[in-house]
C-alpha cells in the first residue's frame, strides 16, 4: 500500500519537471526571433494583379509610373536598380492618396491572408519620411529628393524621380511569434480621393512581387 504515495510523488515531480521545462520552452520562443529574406522570382520583378484581392480593373506599374527610363536587374538575392521613374498616374495635387501593402502566403492550392498587414490613409505625408522602411529601401537613392518631395507622385508625365545605382536585398529582421517558410506575395495597392468631396478618382494601381522566403 505505501508504493501509491511514492508513486503519486513521483508523478508529481515528472509533471512539475515538465512543466517547468515547457513554460521555460514557451518563454525563449516570445523572445526568439528571426531574420527572413525575400527572394523576388520573376526578373521584372512587379506583376500584374490577381482578382482577388486585387479590386476588378485595376492598372499596374506602368499605370504609376514610366519605366523607360529605370533598369531592374535581378542577380542571385538581390535587385540592382538604376535609372530613372517617371510619374504617369493621372491624379490632382491636391489628391489625397492611400496606399496599403498585404503579405499573402501560398498555402494548399490559395493564397492566404497573413498577419502582416500595412496601410495609409495619407501615403505623401510619409513617403519621404526618414524612420520608414521604404526611405532606406528607396528613398534614401533618389538624388533629386529635394525637387520630387514636395510633388509626391502628382505630375502625369512630368515628376521625374532620379536616382543613383544601388542593390535592393529584401531582408526582414526581428520577426517574433510567426514562421515564414515558402512561397509569398506583397500585394500593393494605392488609390487616390478628391481632397473635400473624398470621391475615389476612378484608377486604382494595383502590384505584385512574388517571391520565395528564407530564413537566414
Amino acid at each position: 500500500m505505501d508504493r501509491w504515495p511514492h508513486f503519486s510523488y513521483t508523478c508529481y515531480k515528472f509533471c512539475e519537471m515538465w512543466t517547468i521545462f515547457l513554460l521555460f520552452g514557451l518563454s525563449c520562443q516570445s523572445v526568439l526571433s528571426a531574420n527572413y529574406e525575400f527572394l523576388p522570382e520573376d526578373p521584372d520583378i512587379f506583376s500584374d494583379c490577381r482578382n482577388p484581392p486585387g479590386p476588378p480593373g485595376a492598372t499596374n506599374i506602368k499605370g504609376l509610373f514610366s519605366l523607360d527610363e529605370l533598369e531592374l536587374s535581378l542577380i542571385g538575392d538581390m535587385v540592382h536598380i538604376e535609372g530613372n521613374l517617371t510619374t504617369v498616374w493621372d491624379i490632382q495635387p491636391t489628391d489625397r492618396i492611400y496606399a496599403a501593402a498585404r503579405v499573402m502566403h501560398w498555402n494548399r492550392g490559395v493564397w492566404q491572408s497573413t498577419v502582416f498587414d500595412l496601410h495609409t490613409k495619407d501615403l505623401c505625408k510619409i513617403l519621404y519620411d526618414k524612420a520608414q522602411y521604404w526611405y532606406t529601401a528607396w528613398v534614401r537613392h533618389v538624388t533629386n529628393v529635394d525637387e520630387v518631395r514636395s510633388k509626391c507622385l502628382y505630375l502625369k508625365d512630368g515628376l521625374k524621380i532620379i536616382h543613383e545605382p544601388f542593390d535592393l536585398k529584401m531582408v526582414y529582421e526581428n520577426i517574433q511569434g510567426v514562421k515564414l517558410y515558402g512561397r509569398y506575395k506583397i500585394v500593393i495597392i494605392m488609390e487616390a480621393f478628391e481632397e473635400h468631396k473624398n470621391i475615389k478618382r476612378p484608377t486604382t494601381v494595383c502590384v505584385e512581387i512574388i517571391g520565395d522566403v528564407n530564413r537566414i
